[in-house]
């Protein structure tokens, strides 16, 4: 079993089912991988928050944008 990072936990928590359900595989992705950390981008259209590796993050590190 994958075990997600205390950053990512505290992350995930208080966020709404939806969100979660969108970035969550990313965020088991990079740990299962303990490479690189994670960018979330917020779409204010149909789309809504999106996720992917970030190569120039440490792994454990999330960073929001606004797309």
């Amino acid at each position: 079993m994958i075990e997600l990072p205390d950053s990512y936990k505290t992350y995930l928590d208080g966020q709404s089912e939806r969100v979660v359900l969108a970035i969550r595989p990313v965020l088991m992705q990079s740990a299962a991988d303990k490479l690189h950390g994670v960018r979330i981008s917020y779409n204010p259209g149909p789309t809504g928050h999106q996720a992917h590796l970030d190569e120039s993050l440490p792994y454990g590190t999330i960073v929001e944008d606004i797309d």
